[in-house]
This record gives structure tokens, sequence and C-alpha cells, in this order.
């Protein structure tokens, strides 16, 4: 901004311009310096304008200064005229931030001749340059809200990246940024006064995958940010082909079907170039039960249900009072394998097996066995038949010598005379791999065939022998050792077997076909693939028999990896056996021309598979009826289970629909008719066992055709078994009858049922029932004075009703009958238990089924009567039936009194007591 001076013209011009004769000097230059924020301007040098007509008044005397510029914000003033001192300041605060220096024109002028200041003389120009002095008012800022970098594992980083502050103050000393520091303490990163941060040690990935770190900034004048800044740094694994995005722990419901195992796995391949690869996921169950979750029924039942030919003898079969022979081998009740541990053995009784197999016959067996001890160990007998004295010949066996399988077979010269095979050797790894597997030994003689997990196998070795000499002496059949005879001094087991063996069974006369076998020994889990159709081209798979093994191959990386999403997990047993299942998953991979190929690790993972939940069985119906004596003596007998019902029902634990906010309870739901199969219903003699001489239990056996069930009879019971659904056991249950064609005198019998899952593994309740034979009188005398009593104690109980209704009304009625007083010397009075039975036990009951009931009775009364009593007992029988139909029937009990004819025997008579019912209106 220039300034302007008006001095006033005077009249004597000529003489003022004589009296001021020389101009204002000043410097030519000026250097000065101002602080932002202040008005004061320190000039070097100083100034100061001199005049040479001083001391003259006025011409030697400075009267200002004049700047040259546009909007300066400066003004210069003058402090002395006589010195021509002068000072230079800010005519508004100055900002560096907006300039830091300025520079601009300066002019003295002199007071001119006189007091009019006319006349008056400017110095020449000289230039002032001012610089801004900055204050420190601003702090470091970060360019940048945050940072983010990512290095890879076990690598040391110069510069993993650079943080960048500035400040907005303009001088160097304030607005350059002097230093960087890293806030966070203990991490493995340093940062320079650059702003780079670097590594300090090299990084894992397994240990963090993430750093977070707060950053801060230092001006040159140590004035720190405002605000830290985060760097976050991303921890990245060094690239190691393998599979990836699977995970560890597979969970599996019962009931669910097939679910995928690895719906989102990739295989990572780092870039390899890789041209083809081999995947091989392998289903662990060897821990399993036998080898894998298999149907755990009992060895009848199961080949009932594959269709096996009957027959078969089982060897090994649970101890009990009829197969005791397995009593004291070591068991696991489990799964009914028995473990032998060289020092165990079992003699089959006499008559269990017949003594001639014929030339076909088959042998069953589950076995797991390991290595022998010893480098020549001695044969493990697995079953022999061998003599039982004198001698030590070995008619037929099977047995492990050194991890071969060999079945011995020695015919008698009556069947052979000729030199003919004998032994069969199989040499399999799986014989000693300490795993669970299925033999089946086919024999049509001279062919022997092995069947092992399903596959065929010929024998490896085949050796000839002569037939066995004929002789007298008895065989004895063995498991888990051979019996030695002769050649001992004391007879005693030899050859012990050392492995676990269940479901052992000889079948006699017929041998079994590749489809039972596979169906004997199939497991009821493993791998499966979804949707095959879309596998994709080029991809190639394979199963083993029991489709634990899956291989797939294929060129394409994202086809196999598509592939193995598609693989899965069934389990189609409806209570599988809990518990984990391993999974492996193994590749091996091959490269473009390269020498070296990438290695691919292998998957461990597993599948849980939860418990399920546990059924419960229940059986209901009629639990004690009775019956005439001509119904047991007839031909058909009686049906004890008309109406047995068989439910299974199954608790789970679900949340209510309805709960308050605090009131988390969770409440069982019973879900009724669950459907299952059953593998065995016993029915069981309680007390002493059925006389066979008049007295059975029966089932016609066109009731069990079509249907996968079989039964045996005994004098303890009736046992119904195989695999069938619950309406079957029902439908055979219902057509079981009872017999006893001398019941000459009253009699009750009890039986009991009980039915089974899986061998045992789920029981039902025990349903308990009871039958009672009436058996009416035979001589008349005995009918008339019945009939008096019974005349007599109507009487007497109408008057006690009449009694009983003039007291109080709370009186118990069982105290009033115990009031009756009567002679009782000759006569026993006993209650019907029948009655009591048949009495309503639910309020719902019909008034047409309580007809049906009074009906059958009478009915059963009247058949039950022998010819001669005919008449008498229909008169009776009318005058109960008038006095019962006038009362409550719920009201009458019916007495039974027994007395002894001349000969001794004991006669039964029925007579009825009715109660009226209380007439509360008479009161």
């Amino acid at each position: 901004m220039s300034q302007s001076f008006n001095f006033p013209t005077s009249k004597l011009g000529i003489k003022s311009a004589s009296l001021n004769k020389h101009k204002p000097w000043i410097e030519t230059s000026y250097h000065g310096v101002i602080t932002e924020n202040n008005d004061t301007v320190i000039l070097d040098p100083p100034l100061v304008a001199l005049d040479k007509d001083a001391p003259v008044p006025f011409a030697g005397e400075i009267c200002a200064f004049k700047i040259h510029g546009q909007e300066m914000p400066f003004e210069a003033v003058v402090l002395n005229k006589t010195s021509g001192e002068g000072r230079l300041r800010a005519k508004s605060p100055i900002d560096c931030e907006l300039q830091k220096e300025y520079t601009f024109i300066i002019q003295a002028y002199d007071c001119g001749a006189g007091p009019s200041g006319t006349n008056w003389k400017k110095s020449h120009k000289a230039v002032v340059h001012i610089q801004v002095k900055d204050v420190n008012e601003f702090a470091p800022a970060f360019k940048e809200s945050s940072y983010k970098a990512t290095v890879t594992e076990g690598k040391i980083y110069d510069s993993i990246l650079q943080v960048e502050a500035i400040d907005e103050d303009c001088s160097p000393q304030y607005s350059q940024i002097c230093n960087y520091e890293i806030v966070t303490t203990e991490v493995p990163f340093a940062i320079d006064r650059n702003g780079n941060i670097r590594t300090t040690e090299k990084l894992s990935y397994d240990k963090q995958h993430l750093y977070e770190i707060m950053v801060t900034a230092f001006d040159c004048g140590q004035k720190r940010a405002t605000e830290d800044v985060l760097v976050r740094v991303d921890v990245k694994p060094v690239c190691k082909p393998g599979w990836q995005d699977w995970i560890k722990r597979i969970e599996y419901k019962p009931g669910s079907g097939s679910i995928p195992l690895f719906p989102s796995i990739h295989l990572e391949t780092c870039d390899g170039p890789v041209s083809s690869i081999q995947t091989t996921i392998e289903l662990q169950t060897n821990y399993i039960g036998k080898g894998c979750d298999r149907e755990t029924y009992s060895e009848k039942s199961l080949q009932k249900l594959c269709g096996a030919s009957s027959g078969a003898i089982d060897l090994l079969p649970t101890p009990s009072a009829v197969t005791n022979w397995t009593a004291g081998l070591l068991m696991d009740n489990n799964d009914m394998i028995f473990k032998f541990d060289g020092k165990q053995g079992a003699k089959i009784p006499d008559g269990i097996v017949p003594k001639n197999l014929t030339d076909q016959f088959t042998i069953t067996m589950w076995m797991k066995h390991g290595p022998s001890p010893g480098l020549r160990a001695e044969k493990e007998t697995i079953l022999c038949n061998s003599d039982k004295t004198e001698m030590n010949r070995h008619h037929y066996a099977l047995y492990v010598h050194n991890c071969r399988l060999v079945f011995l077979l020695r015919k008698d010269f009556d069947q052979a005379d000729t030199f003919r095979p004998a032994e069969f050797h199989w040499k399999l790894d799986q014989i000693c791999d300490k795993e669970w597997h299925y033999y089946v030994v086919n024999v049509e003689f001279p062919v022997v065939t092995l069947y092992m997990d399903g596959a065929t196998y010929e024998p490896y070795l085949v050796t000839n022998d002569w037939p066995i000499h004929p002789s007298h002496i008895a065989m004895q059949l063995t498991v888990g050792a051979c019996w030695q005879g002769g050649e001992v001094t004391k007879p005693r087991f030899a050859q012990y077997f050392h492995g676990s063996l269940a479901s052992l069974t000889i079948r006699p006369g017929k041998i079994e076909s590749q489809k039972v076998i596979s169906c004997l020994q199939a497991c009821k889990e493993g791998l499966d693939i979804n949707s095959l159709e879309s596998l994709g081209q080029g991809i190639k798979y394979h199963f083993n028999p029991s489709q634990s093994v899956l291989v797939m191959e294929g060129d394409d990386i994202e086809n196999i990896n598509q592939a193995l999403r598609k693989v899965s997990y069934i389990n189609s047993r409806q209570f599988p056996t809990a518990g984990v299942r391993r999974l492996k998953v193994s590749s091996k991979v091959q490269c473009f021309g390269e020498d070296v190929c990438i290695s691919i690790p292998d998957i461990d993972a597993y599948v849980m598979v939860f418990q399920a939940n546990e059924p419960k069985i229940t059986i209901s119906g009629m639990d004690h009826f009775a019956r005439p004596a001509t119904q047991f003596e007839s031909e058909r007998g009686v049906t004890l289970f008309p109406d047995i019902r068989i439910v299974s029902t199954v608790t789970k634990t679900e949340h209510p629909v309805d709960f308050k906010e605090n009131d988390r309870v969770y409440k069982p739901i019973v879900l009724e008719e669950m459907l299952h199969n059953l593998d065995f219903c016993d029915i069981l003699v309680i007390g002493l066992e059925l006389d066979p001489k008049q007295e059975c239990l029966e089932l016609d056996h066109k009731e069990i055709q079509g249907k996968h069930l079989d039964a045996t009879n005994s004098t303890t019971g009736y046992s119904i078994y195989g695999v069938d659904t619950m309406r079957n056991y029902e439908q055979v249950l219902r057509q079981v009858r009872y017999r006893n064609w001398h019941t000459s005198n009253i009699f009750d019998r009890k039986f009991r049922v009980k039915c089974s899952e899986l061998n045992g593994r789920y029981t039902s309740n025990e349903f308990n029932l009871e039958v009672i034979s009436v058996v009416p009188g035979v001589a008349t005398i005995v009918i008339i004075v019945c009939v008096s009593i019974l005349v007599f104690i109507i009487a007497l109980g109408v008057y006690r009703i009449q009694t009983a209704h003039q007291h109080s009304s709370t009186e118990n009625e069982g105290n009033k009958e115990n009031e009756m007083d009567w002679d009782d010397s000759a006569l026993t009075i006993t209650v019907n238990p029948m009655e009591k039975y048949e009495q309503p036990h639910q309020a719902e009951e019909e008034t047409e089924e309580e007809e049906e009931e009074v009906e059958d009775e009478e009915e059963d009364t009247t058949s039950a009567e022998s010819d001669e009593s005919d008449e008498e007992e229909e008169v009776e029988d009318e005058e109960e039936e008038e006095i019962g139909n006038k009362g409550n029937k719920q009201n009458a009990t019916r007495y039974y009194i027994s007395t002894s004819d001349s000969k001794g025997t004991r006669l039964l008579k029925s007579i009825s007591r009715y109660t009226a019912p209380t007439d509360t209106s008479s009161n």
C-alpha cells in the first residue's frame, strides 16, 4: 500500500527551494524479521533517514516514510524528525502459513522548506525484504487415517510400509517431521525417522495372524501428533501346497442319511505345474465293533434276515442253561465276542453237531488275529474234531499257522479209499493284521472255497492224504483249542488259539451263496458320493467292497475340488454305534516335466456319530383271564395273547414354544409309535416248567411263513426270533396257544413276555399274564347245597344293606362285609379272583363291553358243565342273572364254596352276593 503526503505550496517557493537543497538519504536495502502474530518488524539496518540540510529546521528534518507496493500489510512511522529515526510495523497480524516473506520499496521524505512543508524532497528508493518468523502452533497429522500391510511369515523385512505425517507450520523447523515412534510395546516392529516400518524378527502365522500397532510423529520442534495412527499388519502363511477350508470334526446325527464331509474344500498348489492328482479318502472304522458299524443282531437272526439256508449251528452262543459250554470263556457281551488268550478251549457237547457233515457244509466266523509269537509258532486251533480217547487223529479242523489259514478234512475209509485232498492253505495278510474280518469256508468236496470280507480266495496249496481207518472211538468237537485224547498221559487241550472269535457257525449239508455271504458281512456305514452324474468330466473313482476307501483321480484341479466336495458319510442303521470315525485323505500329484513335484500333506479329520435316542419298548394287553377247563383241553387250546400290543416310544428334550423370559425350561416330549424292528420275543413260563405229559405251548408254523421269523419251543417257554417288524411280532404272538389236557383240578399258569431289539441292546418291559382254569362241580347234591347257601347269603346281604343305609354314608363298604357273621365250620367260602379281575378298571369302559363280558362268562360256564347237571346249572344261572340284572354289576362279589365229596375230591361252586346301590333319596 503506497502512502501519499501533501505538502503546501508557498508563495515564496523560490526562497523555500533555496533553503531545502538536499534530498533525504536512506540505506539502499533493508532486511527485516517479524514474528507471526506480532506487529513489530526488526530491520537490519535500522530504519533511519539523514538529510544534509540539517540542522536547518524543516529542510533538515524527516517528516515521513512512504511504502510502495500493493496491499502491503505494513506501515512505516517516523519516531524522531530530527534524527530521522523510523519504525516499520504490521498493520494486522501476520500469518506465516499464508505468506512467509514480503518485499517492497520504501522512501523517506523531509519536511520541506518551512512549516507548510513546501518544496519537500524524497530519498531514493530502498528495497525492504521482510521474513515472517514461524511459531510452532500446529501439531503433526498423518496423511491416512490408518495403514495396512501384508507380510509373509518367516521373513525379515527392511520396510513393510511407510507412514507419513505433515505439519502446517511454515518454517522448516516446525513444518518438518523429525521423528516417528511406535507407541505399542512389545511388538516385533521398528520405525525410522522417515516413517519406514520394518520387522525385527521373523513372523509366524501360527503364532499370530494379525498385528495392530499405534504410531505417532514429532516435528522438529518436538511437538507430538495430536492423534496416533493405527497400522495393521497381516501375516500371511508361506504358500504351502495342501487342502484348504476343511473342517476337522464332522458331526453326524442318527437318521441324517448322507452328509458331505468336505463341502468347501479346495486344493492349493502354489502355482505348481500340476498335471494330475490322485486322492484317496479312507474311513477308518476298524475299532468299531467287528471292523465297522454292522447290525448287532444274533447270528441266527442275521442269517434269517439275509436269506441264509436254515440249519446253521452256533458254536459260540451266549452262555445259558442249554448252551453252557461257553460259560468259561472270556466274552464281550456287547458284541458277542469271545476272546481267547491261549489258555482256554471249549468242548461242544455231543449231539450239537452231527457226526457226518456230508460233502457239503459251511463254516462261518468273525476273526481278529495278530502275528503269532516266536519264529516257529504252533498251530492255533479255531475249530477241531478229534478223537476223544485212545488216539490223536484230527477228522476236520480249522486253524491258523504262521499267518496262514488251514482247513483240514480227513475222510473215513468207508467214504473214500483213495488218496484225496485233505489240507487247504490260504496265505492272506489280513489273517495277522489285528483287524476284524469275516471268513466263510464253503466245502463242496473236493473243492473248498474261502470268502474273506466277501471276496473269493482259492487255496494256494492243497495237500493230499489217505482216509482215516475206521474205528469205534468217539470224537470230540472243540473251539479255541484241539482235544488231545491219545498219546498223552492225561487227555487235555492243545494248540490254543490267540485272538478273538465271534459268530462261529457250522451248517451241515449246505453251502452259502455269494449274495448271502455279502449280506452277512455288510457294513452299515461307509463313504458315498452325492450325485454321481455331476462329478465332472475326467474324474475316475473306485470304492473298495466295504465302501470304506474311495480313490479319485483327475487332471483338472477344479474338477477334483468339486468331486471331493460331493464325498459324504452315510450310516443306515437306525441306532448306530456312537463314537468317532477317523478320516484320512492322502494325495499324490504329478507335475508337467518336473523332476521334483509338490507334496500334498494328508488330512486327518473325524466323524463324530451321536448317540441315538433310546427307544422304550412297551408290551401291553390283557394280563389275566379265566377260561373253562374244556377250552384248555380242546384241540386248539386257549389263545394266550389275543390283544397283545407292542409300542415303541422315544423321548426327546425340546424347547417349549411358549416360555417366559426367565423360565427357559426344557421339557421332554414323547413321540409315540416309533417304528423299528425286533429280533426276538420270549414267552417264559413262571414257576414250574411245563409238564409235557399234560400241557404245552403251541404255534402253527404257517403263522411265521412269509416273515423273517423262526421259533423254538421247550418246557421253559417259547422263543420267537428273527429281525422283523413289531407288527409281525404282534401277529405271531397273538396266535400262541396254551393247552392242558388234564385239568381235573383248578389251576393257574403265569407267563412272561419280553422282547428285544439289537440282541438285547434295547429290551421291553416284562409283561406278565395269569390264566386260570375253572373246573365245575360234578355232584348234584353239592350243587343243591350251593344253591341253598346262595339263597341264604343273598337274604343276609339284603338285610345288611338295609342296616347299612341307616348309618353314616361315610362307612366303608368293605367294613360292612367284614361284619357278616355266619357258621362256616362246614364250608369254605373263597372269593373268586376271576370276579375281581373282571371288574371294570377304567372309568371310560363302555356298558356294551360289560354286557359282552357277562355273556362270555355265562357262555363259558354253561359250556363247561357236564350233561348230567345241565338243567340244574341253567336254573342257578338264571337266578344269578335275575339278581345281577336288578343290582349294580360293580357291587357284585362272587364267592366259591369248597367242600369234598365222598371220595375226597375237592369241589368248587361259585355263588354271588349282590349289594344294592345306595338310595340317597330315602335318606
